[in-house]
């Protein structure tokens, strides 16, 4: 059984968790639970700008940003990043201490204060290395319409952390 991503690089789906026998989506209803959520969220994050190159730009500059076209991390604490971007998180993962937060709900934020901070990837870092398929070849799923998803996902805006003092036990503005 193959293993696929949808929308964008990163979360991973068994191939028959998303897709019927025709290659077509699989209803939300015909999903378990967490592939459903995974799908919903990507349908959300699909467009969105790198979260790199938003710490970089920040709101005032949003349409500077990149489009992020991976994601890493779990849902609530995904970190989406551009292919500029996204060898940075890659080192930061493997080298610099980030695999201590997988799995968490601190992925995010440690990531974001990470690169914050200035660090990058170094130049002779590879990151790494996708097979792509061509995104035109991929069915389009049936998303719900934003009052269902509004329903499943909590809505909220982003933090601008440039904003936030990290080094509180419970950051203010």
């Amino acid at each position: 059984m193959a293993k696929v991503s949808v929308g964008l690089r990163g979360w991973r789906f068994d191939e028959d968790a998303v897709f019927d026998e025709d290659g077509e989506f699989l209803s939300l209803d015909e999903m378990d639970d967490d592939v459903r959520e995974r799908v919903v969220r990507l349908a959300e994050l699909v467009a969105s700008p790198c979260d790199a190159c938003w710490l970089v730009e920040g709101d005032d500059n949003i349409a500077e940003c990149n489009v992020a076209e991976a994601v890493y991390g779990e849902l609530a604490a995904e970190v989406i990043v551009c292919p500029e971007h996204e060898r940075d998180l890659v080192y930061w993962y493997r080298e610099a201490g980030g695999k201590e937060y997988r799995g968490t709900e601190a992925f995010q934020d440690e990531f974001y204060e990470w690169f914050e901070d200035g660090n990058r990837a170094p130049e002779a870092f590879d990151g790494i290395e996708h097979v792509d398929t061509d995104p035109l070849d991929v069915p389009n799923p049936s998303v719900p319409s934003p009052e269902e998803r509004a329903e499943q996902w909590e809505v909220s805006e982003r933090t601008d952390v440039r904003d936030v003092d990290l080094g509180q036990d419970y950051p203010t503005k």
